[in-house]
């Protein structure tokens, strides 16, 4: 890698223009319109001109007022496409797009696919499967990753080894660091990936190979999330969106979500002062997707991973994240050992999540119709399930007015 700086490309595709909005104005301005011409009309029929002789005017002729149109509605897609849109699925073991799961999972209508090592055999065959998947779909579809640096590297046969982002810290400055992400997103975007589960922005000094452990930048707050901002900004200037992770912060434990919970005893002041401070900053820096974790927390909802609790959605709104929020993996065991893949999607939908993540996608469909029934038992509001499905659609590059009939509007990381 060398130190030069990360050449200007393409924001993602949530910054850019999207018909959406155009149709929204317009369907606002007809609907303005058509009142304001039935209005008239009624008032022109109401007038009456006294007579100038003072005699008793003579019988009003009636006119009858126009039919109003009836102001233009926005038909949201099925419910089974908004359901759908909200997940995002690994392919595990798919290597070409006509393989029979990756078929099923474009065909079904989720919003992005999840690629991981099973995935990859060379660049030109990742290539040409993001390539084949977004074709089959016919529609903007999100290709992710997690590649960090380090030892989570999902595409490191693609992008190259690169030392631990602690490592990085310690040796190498934010601009080189940032200069080093973009070469890395420069290397994903070849490939089709547009989504990219990194960086890390939990805190920890701990021994390397802990389930943070290196994989933090540092234990430093500030440390942290210069180092953080600085790879996501490099992922962005790439055209790759970024994700910062694992708010609300997993450096506090030493428990592996991927196979139990634990519970952070760490107040809400305590969580402010430390672990809260960089997903903050970078907040304000516009990134456009968070990822929750699995960790349960005192201060919020003890008896819930932060990817179930509405109290950890309500906590990072209320931070002003506008994004999108993403769980980590509902198959791993913090959460699967507790509710199977279809309940979890329902729980993290309804308490704030905008986006699930399955890294199997043999659950896709289980995951689709548990949200669809959910809505029509009452037990998810549809107008929660509909925010989600726009989100993850604008994210995607897609229209969220024709999924959901709201136009949204994602924060767009600083340059």
């Amino acid at each position: 890698m060398t130190d030069r700086p990360a050449a200007r490309a393409p924001a993602p595709r949530h910054a850019r223009p999207h018909p959406g909005r155009v149709r929204a104005a317009v369907l606002v301005l007809c609907a303005v319109l058509s009142v304001g011409s039935g209005a008239l009309a009624a008032a022109g029929a109401g007038e009456e001109s006294p007579d100038a002789g003072g005699s008793a005017a003579a019988p009003r002729r009636v006119v009858p007022s126009p039919t109003p149109s009836p102001a233009p509605t926005c038909s949201p897609a099925p419910l089974e496409a908004r359901a759908a849109a909200t997940l995002v699925v690994g392919l595990p073991g798919v290597v070409r797009a006509d393989e029979p799961l990756a078929r099923d999972v474009v065909a079904l209508g989720v919003g992005g696919v999840f690629l991981s090592e099973t995935n990859v055999r060379d660049a030109r065959q990742v290539a040409a499967l993001s390539a084949g998947l977004r074709a089959a779909a016919g529609r903007p579809l999100l290709v992710s990753t997690d590649e960090e640096s380090g030892r989570v590297a999902l595409m490191r046969d693609v992008v190259g080894a690169g030392p631990s982002p602690r490592r990085l810290a310690q040796r190498e400055s934010p601009e080189q660091v940032r200069a080093r992400a973009a070469a890395t997103g420069e290397a994903l975007a070849a490939v089709g990936v547009d989504l990219d589960l990194a960086p890390v922005l939990d805190l920890d000094a701990g021994p390397s190979g802990g389930v943070i452990g290196d994989r933090s930048f540092s234990a430093d707050p500030g440390v942290a999330s210069r180092y953080g901002l600085a790879y996501a900004a490099g992922l962005a200037d790439a055209g790759v969106t970024p994700t910062v992770k694992h708010f609300p912060g997993h450096g506090r434990s030493r428990v592996d979500s991927h196979r139990e919970s634990d519970v952070v005893a760490a107040g809400l002041d305590e969580l402010a002062a430390t672990d809260l401070v960089p997903f903050r900053d970078a907040i304000a820096a516009g990134v456009p997707v968070v990822m929750l974790n699995h960790l349960q927390y005192a201060a919020l909802d003890p008896d819930l991973p932060a990817s179930l609790s509405p109290r950890a959605y309500a906590l990072l709104r209320t931070m002003g994240f506008t994004g999108v929020a993403i769980t980590d993996s509902v198959g791993m065991g913090a959460v699967n050992l507790r509710w199977d893949f279809p309940e979890a999607a329902v729980h993290a939908i309804a308490a704030g999540a905008d986006a699930v993540l399955a890294t199997d996608g043999a659950q896709a469909v289980r995951m689709r119709d548990a949200l669809v029934e959910a809505v029509r038992s009452g037990r998810l509001p549809e107008a929660r399930l509909s925010q989600a499905a726009a989100r993850v659609t604008a994210l995607a590059g897609g229209d969220p007015v024709a999924m959901s009939c709201l136009d949204v509007e994602l924060p767009t990381p600083s340059r």
